[in-house]
């Protein structure tokens, strides 16, 4: 993920460190981990990097929630089949897990920095199972706080393991 990092950090160099870490933190599989490495790397103090990339990584969650659906139902109609068909196979993975527990799972899925997990895939399982606005919601905003605290300490806590992470 670091490279993956560095190559945002580089595109978007010209701008602002806040509004780079905002951007990377909005971006699937990147999502919040990925805008507090950037963070950490560029420099952005921890206690301004954290509600950055939290409100980053959620803004894009209440349109998963409320529109994926039908984005979906318009996209099978065209060459981008292939990518529903795997977002769909990669929610209902790990919606064993999340189902398990439900809204706890979706909290611990979200939270829980590994990859293949985070926000948005969170709020995908959330929406393809119906999960109401006031579970999914309050359960992911949960899982956000716990992945920010784990990567606070991972990149701002120890930083020769955050240097072998990106290295």
């Amino acid at each position: 993920m670091g490279g993956l990092v560095e190559q945002f950090i580089g595109f978007f160099g010209n701008l602002p460190k806040e509004l780079v870490i905002f951007i990377i933190s909005m971006f699937p599989i990147l999502e919040l981990r990925g805008g507090l490495i950037a963070a950490a790397l560029l420099g952005v103090e921890m206690w301004k990097a954290i509600p950055i990339c939290m409100l980053g990584n959620f803004v894009p969650i209440p349109f998963i929630l409320l529109f994926i659906e039908k984005i979906f139902k318009v996209m099978k109609n065209t060459k981008l089949v292939k990518l529903v068909d795997r977002l769909e196979a990669k929610a209902n993975k790990s919606a064993k897990t999340i189902m398990k527990h439900k809204r706890f799972g979706l909290t611990l899925f979200v939270g829980i920095p590994l990859p293949m997990t985070g926000a948005w895939t969170g709020a995908l399982v959330a929406a393809l199972f119906k999960f109401k606005l006031k579970e999914s919601i309050p359960s992911v905003l949960l899982g956000l706080c716990m992945s920010a605290t784990i990567m606070t300490i991972l990149c701002y806590g120890f930083p020769s393991l955050f240097s072998a992470m990106v290295g």
